[in-house]
Parts: C-alpha cells; sequence; structure tokens
C-alpha cells in the first residue's frame, strides 16, 4: 500500500486506451483528475495511446490511479506493464484484473466457489448458430468487454444469429447466457467490503450502452429494495465473488435476482466506471462517502501486488 502519500508526489490518471470504452474511460478520467485535485494531489493526465508515449510519463509518477475501462486497461495488460516498471497503481493485480474482465473464466472460478451464476456456454467464431441450442432467452454478449457494448437479449431463434455476429465483432468468441427475469442489482466493493446493494430500472428492456449513459434513462434504487435476508445474502456474494476472484481495493459486483429471490452473479467489473453516470459512486454516497473520499481511498489502496527480488 502506498503509505501517506505526500501531497508533492505526482499521481498519473491513466485514461483513454485502446477499448471500446474509451470515451467512458475520458470521462472518468476527467473526474479523477478534478478529486484528486480538489484534495491537494499533484496530478498529471496521462492519455493512453497505441504509441506507448504513456509509458515515459507514467515513469516520472509516484502512483497511478488507473481509469481506464476494456481491453488493454481493465485486462491486466496494463497493469503487467506497471509491475514491470515497479510503479504502484491503483485496482487489483495482472492476474485478477485479467480473469475478471473474462466472463468464462470469472464463472469457471465462481462455480468452482459453488457460487450461483446463470447457465453459459461459448459460442467461437464459424456458423454461430449452429454451435448453441439455447432455451430462450438469452443473454449474448462478448466475454471481454464491458459497458454493455455487444450485448443483445435474444428472444427467439430467428434472432439468434445477429445478436452473435454483433458479439463476435468485438471478441473471436462470445458468451450465451440464460436470461434471468427479475431485478438488476448492483453491489460496490470498497477495501475489499460490501458498501451496498443498488437495483438500477432501465427504461427499456435492457441496461444497453445507450441506455447507461444517457440521463433519464434508468432508475436507481438504492438500498436496493429486497427482504432484509435477501439484501444481506446479496453483499455477502458480491464479497465472495470479489474474494474468489483474488481482486484488491475495489470493484463493482453485478447481479440478477429472480422474483422467487435467487441470486446470481453475473460479472465483476475490476475498474468500475467513476463517472457522473456510474454507479459505484452512487452506491459509495449512500454509504457516507463523497466522491472525493472515494476517489482517495481508491488512490490510498494503490499496491504493487508482484514481490519483487533485489535487482
Amino acid at each position: 500500500m502506498v503509505a501517506e502519500l505526500k501531497s508533492e508526489q505526482l499521481v498519473g490518471v491513466l485514461w483513454g486506451g485502446l477499448s471500446a470504452e474509451r470515451e467512458i474511460s475520458r470521462l472518468t478520467g476527467e473526474a479523477v483528475c478534478a478529486a484528486l485535485e480538489t484534495r491537494g494531489h499533484r496530478v498529471r493526465s496521462i492519455p493512453v495511446e497505441p504509441d506507448g508515449a504513456w509509458i515515459a510519463q507514467a515513469q516520472k509518477t509516484a502512483v497511478v490511479f488507473i481509469a481506464l475501462h476494456g481491453k488493454f486497461g481493465e485486462d491486466g495488460a496494463v497493469q503487467g506493464v506497471l509491475e514491470t516498471l515497479g510503479i504502484p497503481y491503483t485496482g487489483s493485480s495482472v492476474l485478477a484484473s485479467a480473469i475478471a474482465m473474462n466472463k468464462p473464466m470469472a464463472k469457471r472460478i465462481w462455480q468452482t466457489y459453488a457460487l450461483p451464476t446463470p447457465d453459459w456456454q461459448i459460442v467461437e467464431q464459424g456458423p454461430p448458430a449452429e454451435q448453441v441450442a439455447p432455451s430462450y432467452p438469452v443473454v449474448v454478449k462478448p466475454i471481454a468487454e464491458g459497458s454493455s457494448v455487444g450485448v443483445s437479449i435474444v428472444h427467439s431463434e430467428a434472432l439468434l444469429t445477429p445478436a452473435l455476429t454483433q458479439a463476435l465483432q468485438y471478441d473471436t468468441a462470445c458468451l450465451v447466457e440464460a436470461y434471468i427475469p427479475g431485478k438488476e442489482v448492483t453491489v460496490g466493493i470498497v477495501k475489499g467490503q460490501a458498501i451496498g446493494a443498488m437495483e438500477v430500472v432501465a427504461k427499456g428492456e435492457f441496461h444497453s450502452y445507450e441506455v447507461k449513459y444517457t440521463p433519464g434513462r434508468e432508475e436507481f434504487l438504492m438500498p436496493a429494495p429486497l427482504p432484509e435476508a435477501t439484501y444481506a445474502q446479496v453483499l455477502k456474494l458480491a464479497r465472495l465473488a470479489h474474494r474468489a476472484l483474488g481482486c484488491s481495493g475495489y470493484s463493482r459486483v453485478d447481479m440478477r435476482v429472480s422474483p422467487a429471490g435467487e441470486i446470481f452473479l453475473i460479472e465483476l467489473n475490476s475498474l468500475p466506471g467513476l463517472t457522473a453516470f456510474s454507479y459505484l459512486p452512487r452506491i459509495a454516497a449512500h454509504h457516507g462517502l463523497s466522491y472525493e473520499d472515494l476517489v482517495e481511498v481508491i488512490l490510498q489502496q494503490a499496491t504493487l501486488h508482484i514481490p519483487r527480488g533485489e535487482v
């Protein structure tokens, strides 16, 4: 952990990146920079571009706040570079980040720990409709994207191939997952603890990219209106999901709660959005953490995860 980060030390904020979530990362980066400056930190905004120039800029900082989302940022790629350079960073380790980003791998680990997740299968590039025989409706999604990029809810066989084709634009394989009717519930994890659960109600069929990032298209119920025992179980399951994947620092765990009260893990976001539209800051605010408090807590958890011997 970065102990007592001094105000004169430079904090680098990585944003942008190479994924489909670049614009959301920019918004997260801007908000994080403003919050850190409000707290008196010296901040360097560092855009991550394909030319790799960000590495030289990061080497001039004492610690890095990762405000990236999606591939090459949330998946362990950037974390690996920072470990090699010896620069402490926010969020989870290389391994945990990679596992959390890969939805099938995360599900395999949850199932090993007997943690509930909807039935699923992988469909690879090829004649897609011939590889899957689902019971409708199903959710089709890329195996390693966030912000609902490339996600579809499919209600009939006629719509399956177009949904698979769309998802396979983002990955060499996609996930076909049983659709769980009920409530969309998301849990904020800060310092390894579940701080609250929020129900998100989409004004549309589901939480598409457009719905998530268009003001007024979602309703937020905080705390999630669940029976007391179910609410407690949701928090416990989120904490277990976070630990099972080896995550540290902070995350956000998305779930579905069926009308019968069954809880299913959907995915874990190891670098959840921190924009004005994002879920984690809303949960934190209800818990008593202002946006600036939340960003400061995340920063103070920055660390290197791979032990370093003498070079």
